[in-house]
């Protein structure tokens, strides 16, 4: 698909729906990186099969596993979880696996950013990079390239034209140095079938994927903002979320409406098990007629979660303890990928 007539996704005619249009399944990759995990690596793949176990309440789920791992996934996901045996570096899918993008006709394809493990920081990466379109062929769906190195958990789309992201992820010198704003907005645009791009500044703390989105905003329903904010007033990170907060307050979307918006306390007080622990309640994963979302086991897990709750209130809410995921910088957002319905 990637021919000289359509070479991107959005001159072909299509677009990235939105987390919460209707799933035929999620995927999700097995962890076993032991480099990263190091003696938590038991814990962390118990962790990863509760969330899916949990997914898979609400839409199948396909977790994808290194050969050598492949029976360990089986035994510890149990029946409910198919398993594929693939080669994998690493278990984020959201990051290495393809953006599921879809036409008019409701056909599907994948849409592929190059990808180099967060700016070079885990080696090797080359059977990661590999698998958006690995994935597209299993599929039997065409796919497209995108000229940037950039990861899924970068963006955030209302499947309508608008387009969340992070001057510090994607503008970043580790990933795609050199390039301006608008070659950015216009390659981000191509590649989902976007139209309107929104720039957040980022979170300097976020030394793992520098600053991906999905722990900082993400669109509830169209015209409608989730951003997540610290409590704890007079401190840097206060005010550098907060300026992500602005951002998106003074932010238009692609039919020029200004946005709700509504905020998040992230789990401040969380234990922070590792230098990248990532502590956002926003970094949950919309099925079909769920929302499975982080917990830390603090008092404030459960306003998390009410809140969660009154934004998606035709959907069912469970909330995991993700510590032992969250260790390794990301949450279930991170490790999950959906791949909407064919058909109109």
């Amino acid at each position: 698909m990637n021919g000289d007539a359509f070479p991107t996704a959005r001159a072909a005619g299509y677009r990235m729906p939105a987390e919460w249009e209707l799933h035929e399944r999620c995927w999700m990759s097995w962890p076993s990186r032991r480099e990263l995990w190091d003696d938590n690596l038991g814990a962390t793949q118990r962790a990863y099969a509760n969330v899916a176990n949990a997914i898979s309440e609400f839409e199948p789920v396909t977790m994808l596993a290194p050969p050598h791992d492949a029976d360990n996934a089986r035994n510890q996901c149990g029946d409910r979880i198919t398993v594929l045996a693939v080669e994998l570096d690493d278990s984020w899918t959201r990051d290495n696996g393809p953006n599921f993008v879809k036409n008019d006709a409701g056909e599907l394809a994948a849409s592929v950013f190059h990808f180099n493990a967060w700016g070079g920081k885990h080696r090797p990466w080359g059977k990661d990079a590999a698998l958006g379109h690995r994935l597209a062929e299993y599929l039997g769906i065409p796919s497209f390239s995108s000229p940037l190195f950039m990861e899924g958990g970068g963006i955030n789309v209302d499947g309508q034209g608008t387009l969340l992201t992070t001057e510090q992820c994607v503008l970043n010198d580790n990933r795609n140095p050199g390039l301006t704003k608008d070659e950015a907005a216009r390659a981000l645009c191509d590649a989902l079938g976007m139209t309107r791009l929104i720039w957040l500044p980022g979170d300097p703390d976020d030394i793992e994927t520098d600053g991906h989105v999905d722990g900082i905003a993400c669109f509830v329903r169209p015209g409608k903002v989730l951003v997540e904010i610290c409590p704890v007033q007079g401190t840097p990170r206060y005010d550098f979320m907060q300026a992500n907060l602005e951002a998106v307050r003074n932010a238009t979307d692609a039919n020029g409406d200004t946005l709700d918006v509504v905020t998040i306390e992230e789990a401040y007080e969380a234990e922070r098990r590792s230098e990248i622990f990532a502590s956002s309640y926003i970094n949950f994963y919309i099925a079909n007629g769920g929302i499975v979302m982080p917990g830390f086991g603090i008092d404030r897990d459960q306003d998390a979660r009410n809140l969660v709750a009154t934004l998606f209130p035709d959907r069912e809410v469970v909330q995991l303890d993700i510590s032992d995921i969250a260790l390794g910088g990301g949450g279930i957002h991170c490790i999950t990928q959906q791949q909407p319905v064919s058909g109109t």
